[in-house]
């Protein structure tokens, strides 16, 4: 008769005498500032590797304390001032999901690290560790919202805007503030969405005795999830340090990679999938981005972005076609292992289907791009010389998202099929029963 953990799971038995970590206001207090660290060196490292430590005014930390109120869904707000007999109007909507993804797994590292080696915690202590954290994030976003401030001068170049700026003494200037309820709002929402997911995905994490049940119908497909993200991830690293290493400009890879690498492997994942993405670039502006990315956006009207235009630019693409097939496959063996045993194929279906269709419409909804910026001097503006330009990148996101469903459907049962095939070579399905 093998030994049980409390959770009732087979394994090595939880030593008596081990006690579970203390979770107080100094250990919430490290998450907190962990978090925050890894944020910002990911962030500096981002923009250092972009050249953006070369901006005047020192405005380099204030630029780092943006990227993380960005990162974690805050809202800055960009305003121009060029005085009586001109104009500026500038947007930017965009979340650097590298800064983001560290801060998450540092923050939920640190949310579950004390609640290890338990098997069941009541759902008041959960909500009292998990308040804790969420009343130092509320001070530490406060913080970098006040702190995310900075405002630069616009040179007009040369051409008419120049000298009409010559002559009526005109210095435009571009800044950025952020929104301070805003910030708050989607950076607890943020909070609260990492400290939930880090106990779907975790099965050593206890849950209140109400929500057992979820270890066996949600943990496994969330877990599954994750591993398909992450995995994009690994390998959006190999693929920019090849090119890192073979094309040149490793700078610029750096910070693509450093700031925005799952803003391009997990959209990856769903033009694999079949999805179709809208945008245009224009102006001086550019997607950090594959050359043939941004060959397909820069059309005089609004460009779609799929498996079939990304081929007629590069007939590699269509290799994300597959990587797509065997990783969400791989998810579906990878949830079906993890889940109990006997567990019928529909069922495997059904949860992958609505993971996998979860999964996309968040990469739709955090995966989206847009950015503008004009300026204009006595109704005289937007004359190139790079002063003005947009680009915006969006999902068809509910097509996007039925696709999901009938993936997760076929790779949901193939991952079933093969979850029993290994149980039977290794024996496992005999122990089990």
């Amino acid at each position: 008769m093998s030994a049980r953990n409390p959770s009732g799971r087979p394994g090595r038995p939880v030593s008596p005498g081990r006690a579970a970590a203390r979770h107080g206001w100094v250990q919430a207090l490290g998450t907190v500032l962990a978090a925050l660290a890894a944020m910002g060196v990911v962030a500096a490292l981002g923009l250092w590797a972009a050249g953006a430590a070369d901006l005047p005014d020192n405005a380099f930390p204030r630029v780092v304390v943006a990227t993380v109120v960005t990162a974690v869904g805050g809202a800055l707000e960009l305003a121009g001032d060029a005085g009586d007999f001109a104009d500026t109007d500038a947007g930017l909507t965009v979340m650097p999901l590298s800064v983001t993804l560290a801060g998450a797994l540092v923050m939920a590292g640190g949310f579950l690290r004390p609640l290890r080696h338990r098997a069941v915690a009541g759902a008041a202590e959960l909500a009292g560790w998990a308040g804790r954290i969420a009343f130092l994030w509320l001070l530490a976003l406060l913080g970098l919202a006040f702190a995310a401030r900075q405002t630069f001068e616009v040179s007009l170049g040369e051409g008419v805007l120049g000298d009409l700026g010559d002559l009526f003494g005109v210095t435009p200037t571009v800044g950025f503030t952020a929104d301070v309820p805003l910030t708050v709002l989607f950076g607890l929402l943020w909070l609260a969405g990492v400290l939930v997911l880090a106990l779907l995905v975790s099965r050593a994490a206890p849950l209140p005795a109400g929500l057992l049940r979820l270890q066996s119908s949600v943990r496994p497909a969330a877990y599954a999830m994750l591993t398909l993200l992450l995995a994009y991830v690994v390998v959006g690293i190999v693929v920019g340090l090849v090119v890192a290493g073979t094309r040149g400009h490793p700078a610029d890879t750096f910070a693509v990679l450093l700031l925005g690498l799952p803003n391009l492997a997990w959209p990856a994942l769903t033009i694999g999938l079949g999805a179709t993405w809208n945008g245009r670039v224009e102006g001086p502006f550019g997607l950090p981005m594959p050359r043939v990315v941004d060959e397909v956006l820069r059309t005089d009207d609004v460009s779609t972005v799929n498996l079939g235009t990304l081929t007629e630019q590069d007939g590699r693409m269509w290799w994300l076609l597959v990587a797509a097939a065997v990783l969400v496959v791989a998810a579906g063996f990878v949830m079906a292992a993890r889940a109990p045993a006997g567990t019928p194929l529909w069922r495997h279906a059904a949860h992958l289907a609505v993971a996998l269709a979860l999964t996309v419409l968040m990469i739709g909804l955090v995966g989206r791009v847009h950015a503008h910026y004009g300026l204009s001097v006595l109704g005289i503006g937007d004359l190139g010389g790079g002063l003005a330009g947009q680009l915006f990148l969006r999902p068809r996101l509910w097509a996007a998202v039925g696709l999901a469903l009938l993936w997760g459907l076929v790779a949901g049962a193939l991952g079933g099929l093969l979850a029993r095939w290994a149980a039977r070579r290794t024996g496992r399905g005999r122990a089990d029963a």
